[in-house]
This record gives structure tokens, sequence and C-alpha cells, in this order.
């Protein structure tokens, strides 16, 4: 004969007022907040996986090392006078590079189980999207620091100045914004973080070496410069070029917009449902 199960003895109602906070509950957060606190939380990963900054200092510069010394006094007379040329186009090429790390990062989260976390929380749901391409812009820049700053040193010197400088650097901040978003869907699709990194080697490797980051097009076949000329890695680095040196085209500034904008009424809706799908 089985023991019957003492009843729990009834709570007051002024004993629940003594543990429930009486506070007024916060308000949820907006759209500006979550997305800022989970850009902090992009941040704070480098603090604790160091690695990730390596990747956004270390190849850039060994980027810049390499090409300026190895390829300087063959295509241009000298590493000095090949470094005014260059850094525009190797500035293009590290970042670029690096967007692939918002898709790689996005995945990772996701093979840990810590977007399903994000999901189950009352904040708005894009943040951890946005959040993320937020943290990475700082990425971005302190490449850009490294790499212009070694410029310098090597002889780097911009015709239009510090404005110039700022100028170029927005425009390619703007592109590798935009070429986020490709990642981003990259991210959601693939089953693992390392998937990533080898289809991004497969747009990544042709968009910038069939372009004019290292040599003047007009060097190339007639049909290797058409497929050059049609390349929005092209019309960036020539706008860069222009920007940090003066004389810049506006069509080039103009296209890199319209490219960048292309791609994220493209991808950022598709991106943003594949989110939402797998919910």
């Amino acid at each position: 004969m089985s023991a019957e199960t003492p009843e729990a003895p009834p709570v007051a109602e002024d004993e629940l007022g003594g543990v429930l906070s009486k506070a007024e509950r916060p308000p949820r957060a907006g759209a500006v907040s979550a997305s800022l606190t989970l850009a902090w939380r992009a941040m704070l990963k480098i603090k604790h996986v160091p690695f990730q900054l390596f990747d956004v200092t270390a190849f850039p510069l060994m980027f810049t090392l390499l090409f300026t010394f190895l390829f300087g006094g063959a295509l241009a007379g000298s590493p000095g006078e090949y470094i005014q040329f260059l850094l525009p186009g190797i500035l293009v090429q590290s970042i670029v590079f690096i967007t692939v790390y918002t898709g790689f990062g996005l995945n990772t989260d996701i093979d840990k189980g810590l977007f399903d976390r994000f999901q189950s929380l009352p904040i708005w749901q894009p943040a951890p999207i946005v959040g993320a391409l937020l943290g990475d812009l700082v990425r971005y820049s302190i490449a850009a620091v490294m790499v212009i700053g070694l410029g310098v040193v090597l002889g780097f010197r911009p015709g239009a100045g510090v404005g110039g400088v700022l100028g170029g650097l927005a425009l390619v901040l703007v592109f590798a914004f935009s070429l986020s978003w490709i990642w981003i869907l990259v991210g959601l699709s693939v089953e693992k973080p390392e998937s990533v990194m080898t289809t991004s080697f497969l747009l990544l490797f042709p968009l910038t070496f069939v372009s004019n980051i290292f040599v003047d097009p007009t060097t190339m076949p007639g049909w290797l410069q058409t497929v050059v000329g049609v390349n929005p890695v092209t019309h960036l680095t020539d706008a860069t070029r222009g920007l940090m040196h003066g004389g810049v085209a506006l069509a080039d500034v103009a296209w890199v917009l319209a490219a960048s904008a292309v791609i994220v009424a493209v991808f950022a809706p598709l991106s943003l449902r594949k989110y939402h799908e797998e919910r």
C-alpha cells in the first residue's frame, strides 16, 4: 500500500510579496540596443579567442610585405614606387577576404547551439545578425589601420591626404558590409564552419586576383581585360586609389555604391528569411 503524498501547505500572499520583486518590469530591449549589445559580444570574443585578431592583423600585414618586396622591383622599379599603386588595392583585398569570417562566426554559433538560445529570447530577432555585422565592421577597421600604417612606414604617401584615405576606407567598408551578407547566407545554409571557408575560396580568389589590385589591366590579354573591367573589385580599387591619391572618378564610386546596394537588396532578405526558417 503506497503512502499518500502530503499536500503542500498554502502559501500566504504576503509571503510571496517578500520574495517577488515589486519593481516595474524593465522595458524590452529595442532593435538598436539589442544589436549594439550583440556587437559588443562579437568584440569580446576577440578577448577570449585572440586568434580572431590574428586573422585581421597578421595576414594583411604579411600580404602587404610580400607583394611589396617580391614584385615591387619587377613591376614598378622599386618597392617604394610600387607601394603607391599597391596599398589601396591590398587594402581592398585584405578587407574583402576578412568578410568571410562573418559567415564563419555565424555558422560556428549555430553549430554550438547558441543561436537557438538567441531565438528564444524576447529581443528583436535580426539583432544577432546585425550585431555580428557591426562587430565585424570594427574588425575591418582594425585591419585597415594596420595595413595603412605599415604602408606609411614603407613609404606610402597619399596625394589626397588624410581626408582621401578616410574616404577610401569608408567606401571599402560599405562594400565589405554588403559582401558580408553573402557569407551570412552561406553560413546559414551549410553544415559546418569549414564549408564556409571552402565556399569563400571559390569566389574570393578569382574576385581579387582577376582585378587591378596588383597590376595594370592593360598588360593583360584583351578577353581578360574585359573580365577585369566588369569585376566589382576593380571598380572598388580604382575608386579607392582615386580617393587616396586624388582625381577620383565619380563613376567608379557610383558603381561601387550601386553594386553594394544591389548585393544588400538581394542577399539581406534571403539571409533573414533563411534565419527565420531555422527557428
